[in-house]
């Protein structure tokens, strides 16, 4: 979801138009939440809550509005990655993983259930404060840890699109409407419904589902048939 820009800011950089972006932390380690509070704070962020596990943290915001939430996967009260990051996109939160560069597989089924995006603990404070603009913004996190999180994964399984599939999902995930996508390939709009159907079901086979166009931007980008896009607007980033 892309915060909107005041007149007072509008032709100010990028980097200055992040002092209403509300972010909260997960993290059982104290100190790594207090660091994210004094990074946050210092880079103009709105730093509203933290907790050492899912569960707590949404119990403290209680309905209060959050833009981003930093998530550590290896969290020790038992709960799993899917639930956690499912939990908090249900608060209308962004998620954006930190953690340590080695969790290939949690870090893999976060980008699977949803997160948007991945960045390591080593990364610099500046890098992860980039990143929660990014993620702020409503735009999925293309960077080398998620591509390295499933390239090093053999169970992120790909789903095996024919050509004209990876056709139709370049097009459609890029933003065009599917009447367009349709007039492009030079085929029938029901014919590229079939395809666009058939491409659903095989992300859904994989264990990777994309219900709606915002999931095929992600599974497209993480596929490698689009580099990472801003998915309110299309365009490359």
């Amino acid at each position: 979801m892309e915060r909107p820009v005041t007149a007072s800011n509008e032709s100010a950089p990028a980097e200055s138009r992040v002092q209403h972006v509300r972010v909260a932390a997960v993290d059982d380690h104290e100190s790594v939440r207090l660091g994210l509070r004094a990074a946050c704070l210092d880079a103009g962020y709105d730093f509203i809550e933290e907790a050492a596990n899912v569960d707590d943290l949404v119990a403290s915001l209680r309905g209060r509005e959050c833009d981003v939430v930093v998530l550590d996967l290896s969290l020790g009260d038992g709960s799993t990655v899917t639930e956690n990051v499912k939990k908090i996109q249900a608060t209308g939160a962004g998620v954006l993983v930190h953690s340590i560069a080695d969790r290939v597989a949690s870090v893999r089924e976060a980008l699977a259930a949803g997160a948007a995006g991945v960045i390591p603990k080593s990364a610099a404070t500046q890098a992860v404060m980039a990143a929660i603009g990014t993620v702020a913004r409503g735009e999925v996190l293309n960077n080398l840890e998620w591509a390295s999180a499933i390239d090093a994964d053999a169970d992120f399984a790909k789903a095996q699109l024919g050509r004209r599939e990876r056709d139709v999902l370049h097009l459609y995930a890029s933003g065009l409407p599917l009447k367009m996508v349709a007039a492009q390939l030079g085929i029938a709009a029901s014919t590229a419904r079939e395809y666009l159907d058939r491409i659903r079901v095989k992300y859904v086979e994989v264990g990777r589902p994309a219900p709606t166009k915002v999931d095929l931007l992600r599974r497209a980008v993480e596929d490698g048939i689009l580099p990472g896009l801003d998915p309110d607007s299309g365009d490359e980033r």
